[in-house]
């Protein structure tokens, strides 16, 4: 059985004159335990494709399986709890909290779903990232790599069934790049997650398992 499916998904932003077609007539299978990249020129709706991987975005129409499960006929409530339990993200702006620490930033997902974090998991993930000396550090007290590991171990804390990056490196210099690819797959491989990145970085499309390419809004 597939982690991911997605069945003839579309989805079209605005109307008449106006729509813009993202997705047209989708079909995807993503397996358990592969890193895979997602290829196309700007506009080509490979980020459109992450957010509906990822329940951010519901498609206009088509399905999505994850793990077996329909997502998108369940109410917006119920996504939101698979999206925090199932899914993890890593966005290029690392989207962290400038007046929370790092600690806290990491634990944001386990507060939110009430949830006592496994704390041996926690520090096996800070260990691995190499965070255990900045976990009272707050962001902008942080380089752009540091933040991104920090955002990778908060992605990481709840044992989600995929992790989903956007142009994780972005935002950071080329060796920094490198180094949080590195550590974005050894940590995926280590704590059994499948990796899923957005990039046009041909570079790192190359070191995948699987590269899935969208030119128009279709795979190619």
């Amino acid at each position: 059985m597939s982690l991911i499916k997605l069945e003839n998904v579309n989805k079209t932003y605005g109307s008449g004159a106006l729509a813009v077609h993202a997705l047209k007539d989708v079909n995807l299978e993503i397996e358990e335990g592969y890193f895979y990249a997602i290829v196309g020129k700007s506009g080509s709706g490979k980020s459109t494709m992450l957010h509906i991987l990822g329940a951010l975005d519901r498609p206009s129409s088509g399905k999505m399986y994850l793990e077996g499960e329909s997502v998108y006929d369940k109410s917006d409530k119920e996504i939101a709890l698979i999206r925090r339990r199932r899914i993890g993200f890593i966005f290029q702006s690392f989207n962290l909290l400038s007046e929370h620490s790092v600690l806290e930033n990491i634990l944001m997902p386990s507060h939110l779903d009430n949830k006592e974090p496994d704390r041996e998991r926690l520090m096996e993930i800070v260990t691995s990232l190499g965070l255990e000396d900045k976990l009272s550090y707050f962001p902008d007290e942080l380089s752009g790599g540091q933040m991104q590991r920090v955002a990778i171990a908060r992605a990481l804390l709840t044992n989600p069934a995929i992790l989903l990056a956007d142009e994780p490196t972005g935002n950071l210099d080329e060796n920094t790049g490198k180094e949080v690819m590195e550590l974005m797959k050894e940590s995926a491989k280590k704590f059994n997650q499948t990796l899923v990145v957005v990039t046009h970085d041909m570079d790192i499309a190359a070191q995948a398992d699987k590269v899935i390419n969208i030119v128009d809004g279709r795979i190619v």
